[in-house]
């Protein structure tokens, strides 16, 4: 990624999108990845783009053949990261979660990873994320998200049967880790 003070400066303007005070550490980040097995993983989604932090670990992980999908709303993080993800296998695009279905094909996701906001997100359109990201998503598959709310779960269970719940002190804020299936 490029100038990191012009990127913290963006997360601050649009805070109400990002919904983060800084962008997610590398532990973080390493153990969010550490609950997905990446091997023969075809199709993976990142909601929540950002700076590329999750991006660039999902990508050292993948496999050569796997697709990434990085949606992100944010139009200056979507530039910053075309620039640095410019492989054919990433895609890098500006729009809503909640359009998941209309980039995926029909096809199914093995693995969807999310940082986005959800206690920020207008009910209508969080409810269309989770319906899709479960519809969207292989049966063996999962969805991992990191959030900085306990309560965030109970809102998934009503989309995903199991959730595991974890929890690191290595970010700030301190951060959970929700993986469903």
């Amino acid at each position: 990624m490029r100038n990191k003070g012009t990127l913290l400066k963006e997360l601050y303007t649009n805070i109400s999108t990002t919904g983060a005070v800084t962008f997610s550490s590398k532990p973080l980040v390493d153990k969010m990845l550490s609950y997905a097995d990446f091997k023969g993983a075809k199709t993976i989604v990142e909601l929540g783009g950002g700076d590329g932090s999750i991006t660039a670990g999902i990508i050292e992980k993948m496999d050569k053949g796997a697709t990434l999908l990085v949606f992100e709303v944010n139009e200056y993080f979507c530039e910053e990261m075309e620039k640095t993800y410019s492989q054919s296998n990433i895609k890098i695009i500006n729009d809503s979660a909640a359009n998941i279905d209309k980039y995926l094909n029909g096809a199914k996701a093995d693995l969807i990873f999310s940082s986005l906001p959800f206690s920020l997100i207008d009910k209508p359109t969080r409810q269309e994320i989770c319906e899709k990201s479960r519809d969207y998503l292989l049966t063996e598959g999962k969805f991992i998200q990191i959030c900085y709310s306990y309560l965030l779960k109970y809102q998934f269970k009503n989309y995903f049967k199991d959730i595991e719940t974890h929890f690191t002190l290595k970010n700030f804020p301190p951060a959970f880790i929700m993986v469903c299936n």
